[in-house]
């Protein structure tokens, strides 16, 4: 009965299986529990059976963005190009935030695979329909950056400040210089302190919560729809 079930079990082994098991894997585990040697273990196959569907780790890990991206809802065509964008890249940010680590993974990817390029391909789409012009939408993915997966890349990790109770924990010495680092830069700490993040919305580190995210997005996508009104151009700009 038990060989029977393993015999199943490498039967209905394929691609798909494989990557949505890893990428199960690396949701419950983190991304550096993944290996092929885990994998395997997971699957209840030999690990050479994998490398019938992924050629290598880095194939493996090319493999699970795939997975991820597939899940971003597509462009709603009955919407303008600004809404059709917009929703498109919340839907990206809630697929991140199911799938944290795949932030980390396509960072350290050296080259987009097709699937990565074609949702590209199909976000400029959404933005050439709504009649922008080739230059602008050029300009316009470069502001959007990281955007169009759902995060955003910070200049800094913003880590939450100390608790009162980590305050009063605090020696003396620390507690006066971090109240003279407060005195020198009182402009960041009051920007710093005025409204704080939600950390169960974070993906990743830095400012990178719900309303942070969405603010940057309706900022650029605002001032996108203005421009596209008046008809911008990049050699009608560096001209002025």
């Amino acid at each position: 009965m038990a060989e029977g079930a393993e015999v199943a079990r490498r039967e209905r082994l394929d691609r798909d299986r494989v990557l949505r098991t890893a990428v199960a894997l690396a949701d419950e585990h983190g991304i550096d529990a993944v290996s092929m040697r885990r994998l395997a273990q997971v699957l209840g196959v030999v690990p050479m059976a994998l490398y019938k569907h992924v050629a290598h780790k880095d194939a493996l890990l090319d493999g699970m963005v795939d997975a991820v991206l597939a899940e971003i809802d597509p462009p709603d065509p009955a919407l303008g190009w600004a809404d059709a964008v917009r929703g498109r890249i919340l839907s990206a940010r809630e697929v991140m935030l199911r799938h944290p680590w795949a932030r980390r993974v396509m960072e350290s990817r050296a080259a987009p695979t097709p699937v990565v390029l074609a949702y590209m391909d199909s976000t400029i789409g959404t933005f050439l329909a709504g009649g922008l012009s080739v230059d602008l939408v050029h300009h316009v993915m470069h502001a959007l950056g990281s955007r169009i997966f759902g995060f955003t890349q910070e200049l800094y990790d913003n880590a939450p400040g100390p608790t009162p109770d980590e305050l009063a924990a605090l020696g003396p010495e620390a507690l006066a210089a971090m109240q003279q680092t407060a005195a020198m830069f009182p402009n960041v700490v009051a920007v710093a302190t005025s409204r704080p993040h939600d950390p169960g919305s974070v993906v990743g580190s830095g400012c990178d919560d719900e309303f942070e995210f969405e603010f940057g997005l309706d900022l650029l996508l605002g001032g996108v729809e203005r421009l596209h009104r008046r008809g911008w151009s990049s050699s009608g700009a560096a001209s002025v």
